[in-house]
């Protein structure tokens, strides 16, 4: 596994991070905690060495079973989590205020119940789970994130960024106050790398990259006749011909590139990977299988000029969350 430094931060994190959406029975649907708890494990016997989770994963279902898994382990891992906004609206509305989402008092409540669920002294990375940019500079959010770094609640402060807007938090990396940016980064999604990403390396902000395989679209397993269980978010991302559109598309990349359909996974993590500006990525792993494979990835190994080129051209601007 290699290691990259995570912005000013200055931590060493893995290539590879663990996304824990999926573990925290809602949203996606189906996993196993006895599952979940082997795959975390295998992972870090792998050499990951960082894990993204949040409150609403499952109202800190997810958190739980990170910090019963982080407390157990030897060595150092970071652990990253996220405040939900209180209004709950995701993505983040420019027409309402920071004041109701980030209240101070609210985001010190938040972190504090977090630190419960997981069973730890300190957050290495506290994120807000969403953002606009209009709201950079209002509120006493900030006072807050000052108040918990004094206390040694956390350590570094970042933003999850709303989905398929990564240019909707440059106003404040430019204020010099977030230490990390997590944001949606694939073969489809490239727009980050236009604006976001050189503001990151101009203002040393580390940059987490979520929803690497598009949801599942990039793995190469979304057929037109693929189904998902009932409450599973998936039924809506994948709506209407929206499979049939990432089924063909799939199919382009491989034939581009000359691979396998199953080897898209593989390629669309070291797609990302062979940023340098990335510090991290984080598939979910549901399974010590996943987690086997993708752990993989974390060599150093990224994809070559002509592969990068060719995928250059699969650039797909739209929004499934929508």
């Amino acid at each position: 596994m290699n290691y990259r430094t995570l912005g000013r931060t200055g931590l060493k994190v893995s290539e590879i991070g663990y996304g824990a959406w999926g573990i925290g029975q809602t949203s996606w649907v189906g996993a196993s905690d006895e599952e979940s708890l082997k795959a975390l494990n295998k992972a870090i016997d792998l050499g990951l060495n960082f894990i993204d989770t949040a409150l609403a994963y499952g109202n800190g279902h997810s958190e739980r079973l990170v910090g019963e898994v982080v407390r157990k382990r030897s060595g150092k891992i970071h652990v990253a989590t996220k405040v939900p906004p209180k209004n709950m609206k995701w993505p983040a509305s420019r027409e309402v205020s920071v004041n109701d989402a980030y209240p101070a008092q609210y985001v010190i409540e938040k972190t504090e119940e977090s630190l419960r669920n997981l069973g730890l002294e300190t957050i290495d990375v506290q994120q807000f789970h969403v953002w606009t940019d209009e709201w950079t500079g209002q509120g006493d959010w900030l006072e807050a994130v000052e108040q918990l770094k004094k206390d040694g609640k956390i350590q570094h402060f970042g933003i999850s960024v709303n989905d398929n807007e990564p240019e909707n938090v440059i106003k404040l990396i430019e204020t010099g106050i977030v230490d990390t940016v997590q944001v949606i980064y694939n073969i489809f999604e490239q727009l980050p790398e236009d604006r976001l990403f050189p503001a990151c390396e101009k203002y040393n902000t580390g940059i987490i990259v979520r929803v690497p395989l598009d949801e599942g679209g990039l793995t190469g397993k979304i057929t037109p006749e693929s189904t998902f269980p009932e409450g599973d978010f998936r039924n809506h991302y994948f709506r209407d011909n929206r499979k049939q559109e990432v089924y063909q598309r799939v199919q382009n990349i491989a034939s581009d590139l000359e691979i396998d359909i199953e080897q898209m996974p593989d390629t669309a993590l070291r797609f990302i990977l062979s940023n340098p500006l990335v510090s991290t990525v984080i598939p979910g792993m549901r399974s010590v299988r996943h987690a086997e494979a993708n752990c993989t990835v974390g060599s150093g190994e990224g994809l070559t000029p002509a592969q990068l080129d060719a995928l250059a051209k699969h650039r797909w601007i739209r929004n499934f969350y929508k």
